[in-house]
């Protein structure tokens, strides 16, 4: 059990190590930038955007899909289409929404966790505004500095300057307030996911930096679901490789497809830039069908992932 709670601490609610090895690195070895893209989204994003189709086909979920049609047949396929109307047709608006809705769904996993872990009501709300707040003013500079350039890099030392004072009087309030705990660590994750994109020049470095946090929590709390839940079953046992392995082995071939076609994202060919549309849909996909399979006020949901992620 103590092994457990320790893991769930370096993956799940403090797991900082990964953007400060992704910041190292970026540093340390500024001509392995394209190579440290790939690896991060092989590893760690398209992976993690991967698990959901195992996750959501399993066997389990049959009955509660079929049942609800229209929220996980009709509105999957309508995402599609949207998806490529917009990527074709207005692109810049287009990419816009979805940094917004990437923004939005790393926000929701961060409650979720937060109101995994915290009991205490009041210590909840103010966990939950806080990193609400901040994402919010995230989201915002990334907007001001990526999308409409107006703060430019002059102005990013008094940026930081700001945020970091803000950050240590609102962390030593909560400190303070809460005392420092794991699950103080946890809301402060869910405040520093987005915090990047007030010091690194390329969006897409100030983007993958601190959601690699992200990415480790959903693919530790997955993993810990399907386990228990594959504990459980009478017909755990496989001998076929694949039916045994099938969580792994479905989010190596995804992961593997999604980021060549994310790489492909920079040809100069017009073909083969465009075919980034396919991981993008499917990450919009994922931000979908997570609202609908980690949404707790459904009894289906309590009782196949809920029941799993408590100790």
């Amino acid at each position: 059990m103590t092994t457990i709670i320790k893991k769930e601490v370096f993956f799940v609610k403090f797991p900082i190590i990964f953007p400060i090895l992704y910041l190292s690195i970026l540093y340390l070895f500024p001509g392995f930038e394209t190579q440290l893209i790939f690896i991060t989204i092989l590893l760690l994003a398209e992976t993690h955007f991967g698990a959901t189709w195992p996750f959501f086909l399993d066997k389990v979920n049959f009955p509660h899909i079929i049942k609800n049609k229209f929220s996980f047949i009709f509105v999957p396929i309508t995402i599609i289409i949207l998806c490529l109307v917009g990527f074709f047709l207005m692109k810049s608006l287009f990419l816009l929404i979805f940094f917004g809705a990437n923004v939005y769904h790393v926000t929701r996993q961060s409650f979720g966790i937060t109101n995994l872990y915290t009991k205490d009501l009041i210590q909840k709300k103010f966990y939950i505004n806080t990193i609400y707040a901040f994402n919010l003013i995230f989201f915002l500079i990334a907007f001001l500095r990526f999308y409409i350039p107006i703060i430019t890099n002059e102005y990013l030392i008094f940026l930081n300057i700001t945020m970091m004072v803000l950050l240590f009087l609102t962390f030593g309030y909560l400190a303070y307030k809460f005392k420092i705990s794991e699950n103080f660590l946890t809301m402060v994750t869910g405040v520093l996911i987005f915090y990047p994109v007030c010091f690194v020049t390329n969006p897409v470095h100030a983007i993958i930096m601190g959601v690699t946090m992200h990415y480790s929590q959903y693919l530790f709390l997955t993993n810990k679901v399907l386990i228990k839940r594959k504990n459980q079953s009478e017909n755990h046992i496989s001998q076929n490789f694949f039916l045994k392995y099938k969580f792994l082995t479905v989010i190596i071939i995804y992961s593997f497809i999604m980021s060549v076609l994310s790489i492909f994202g920079k040809n100069d060919s017009v073909i083969l830039s465009n075919l980034i549309v396919i991981p993008i849909t499917g990450q919009m996909l994922h931000f979908y069908l997570d609202s609908q399979l980690w949404k707790f006020s459904e009894e289906h949901n309590r009782e196949n992932i809920l029941k799993y992620l408590v100790n």
